[in-house]
């Protein structure tokens, strides 16, 4: 009973320590999709079609390899909705990126105003961009390949002292009942809870490379 209410605190504690990395898995997976749509978007480019077209091509390309429901070709559509009621390119593109929260999305959104604006060849250079954006992230794709092995290590990490508990607790009942029952107790659970929670936002930290 008494690790159960020592514990409880964690139960509502523990879903917003969650947030963050559920978060960023999904701007990598987005990330990722990204990728593909604009260097599919660029092939197209590159072999004469309009921007539009491009991405109506991409997005035929995601719906086949993602699935229709992906974050990616949710958002393509999207785009090319707003294009198809008289909005605007950069504008279109300018939503996608402050939802999706993607720094790429804004680089490419910024390329694209940028040489609307001054002129030249459009084409050419947006294809560039969707290219090295692409490297980008593959590079960043590298990167996370290269620290699985590590991450994996750190959610282990996270799990033992929990698993510690528990099996002290099962095997010794009452070890810890002068942890939970006194006052001085209590403080050094909390803290020891705190240092536990900064110890992982730690190695998180650690293992976020940026490119």
């Amino acid at each position: 009973m008494g690790l159960f209410l020592a514990l409880l605190p964690a139960v509502f504690v523990y879903p917003l320590f969650l947030r963050p990395g559920l978060k960023q898995k999904r701007l990598e997976a987005l990330r990722l999709q990204f990728k593909d749509a604009i260097l599919s978007a660029a092939s197209a480019l590159n072999a004469g079609y309009s921007v539009e077209h491009a991405f109506a091509a991409a997005l035929g390309e995601m719906e086949r390899v993602y699935g229709d429901d992906s974050m990616i070709c949710k958002e393509l559509g999207l785009l090319l909705s707003k294009i198809r009621l008289n909005g605007t390119f950069e504008e279109a593109f300018e939503d996608f990126a402050a939802r999706s929260g993607l720094e790429e999305v804004k680089s490419f959104a910024e390329v694209f105003l940028a040489a609307q604006k001054n002129g030249g060849e459009l084409m050419k250079i947006i294809a560039q961009t969707a290219e090295v954006i692409g490297e980008k992230i593959r590079v960043q794709e590298d990167i996370l390949t290269a620290t699985a092995s590590r991450r994996m290590e750190q959610r282990l990490m996270r799990a033992i002292p929990v698993l510690l508990v528990f099996y002290m607790e099962l095997t010794s009942p009452g070890f810890f009942q002068v942890l939970y029952t006194t006052a001085l107790g209590r403080l050094i659970m909390t803290c020891c809870l705190g240092a536990y929670f900064t110890a992982c936002k730690l190695a998180e930290l650690f293992l976020e490379i940026e490119v």
